[in-house]
């Protein structure tokens, strides 16, 4: 029997009767855009982050892409971020004809490397977009000290993270914006695309409000310049339905993650994890210099594994020429090397020695 690599549909067993009645009550009152379950959820996830505002959008893309709008971003502008994300990260930018300015990433993390940073600074940087990958931020302090200097906003990329903490604060809660995900497989999701995005800045968010709604500050008058960036009210009603379960669901991951930590550390080089902050582990990755192997040895038991991710952004055919040129040796070299295993909450433990012992057993078979 194969294991699922994430497992939605215990999850869904066990707030069955909490989504189905509140898809009912959607249904019943018939506001599917931008109905009463929109603003209900954005109030609780103000009060989850401590966050003064939240905005649901259409997808963690539109967050992004939307948060870069309300910062004015225009063509040929500077953002620097990561290249070793998904695609979302620097899509949003060259949409906007802005070019992302990748800084290579910490070995042990993944993340950006803070200390890289002000070096890539010019005076067409606006906006440093940090990603918090693997469900821990990045180093949030350091990062939003350079852009204080330097007077840049900062964009947390949180689509992974949602639930972590950095030095006692919220992810999504850690700079001038956040932005997070609620596609299906993140730690919070629904059951299609939706997102949200976060900040203290009154400004900014009344320009994200009317920026999601095709540029209205009313009924058809168009202020800014806008797109259809909405979450639709039943995804919003998920995602409240999920809400209920996800302080326990944190908790999970992360005793989930420490078992995998202290059944493999002692032979894979795992990912590591700072003691200032914490991870809700939205892939447990290891690194492996034999990856296609062992992914088809665990395959050949039922054990799916993922990469996240295998090529940098840098070196994807349509962002390679338009980004900055400059060299990111360690995402190169990473991107060789990362494999996820199964992770969800409702991962047993049986579950999970099967997962380890499989790797186990096939490490010395692989490095004979």
């Amino acid at each position: 029997m194969t294991i699922p690599f994430i497992d939605l549909k215990t999850q869904y067993r066990a707030l069955e009767t909490q989504i189905q009645a509140r898809i009912n009550r959607v249904l019943e009152h018939g506001q599917y855009i931008m109905g009463p379950e929109v603003r209900e959820l954005e109030e609780k996830l103000e009060a989850f982050t401590g966050a003064k505002h939240c905005i649901t959008v259409a997808s963690g893309t539109e967050a992004l892409l939307i948060s870069l709008m309300a910062l004015n971003i225009q063509p040929g502008d500077e953002i620097i971020t990561t290249p070793f994300t998904f695609v979302a990260t620097a899509e949003v930018i060259v949409l906007l004809g802005a070019i992302p300015v990748f800084v290579d990433i910490e070995p042990d993390t993944c993340n950006i490397n803070a200390s890289l940073i002000e070096a890539r600074i010019t005076p067409k940087t606006k906006a440093i977009m940090p990603v918090s990958l693997y469900g821990q931020p990045a180093d949030m302090d350091e990062i939003n000290q350079i852009a204080e200097r330097y007077q840049l906003p900062v964009i947390e990329d949180a689509a992974q993270s949602f639930g972590a903490t950095y030095k006692g604060r919220k992810s999504g809660n850690l700079s001038t914006i956040g932005c997070t995900s609620f596609f299906p497989s993140k730690p919070l999701g629904c059951y299609g695309d939706g997102g949200a995005i976060f900040t203290n800045d009154d400004a900014l968010a009344q320009a994200m409000r009317e920026i999601r709604v095709h540029g209205q500050s009313k009924r058809y008058v168009h202020t800014r310049v806008g797109v259809g960036g909405r979450m639709d009210t039943l995804q919003c009603a998920i995602v409240l339905a999920k809400l209920e379960r996800f302080d326990w669901e944190i908790e999970q991951r992360q005793q989930i993650g420490q078992r995998y930590n202290e059944l493999l550390s002692d032979k894979v080089r795992l990912v590591t994890q700072r003691p200032d902050r914490t991870t809700v582990y939205a892939q447990y990755t290891v690194f492996t210099d034999a990856r296609e192997q062992l992914q088809a040895t665990l395959n050949e038991q039922g054990i799916p594994t993922a990469v996240h991710y295998p090529i940098p952004l840098n070196e994807q055919p349509a962002y390679k020429n338009l980004c900055s040129q400059e060299p990111t040796p360690v995402a190169n070299k990473v991107a060789q090397q990362v494999m996820s295993l199964p992770m969800s909450p409702d991962l047993d433990s049986d579950t999970q020695n099967t997962i380890a012992n499989a790797l186990l057993k096939a490490l010395p078979v692989l490095n004979a």
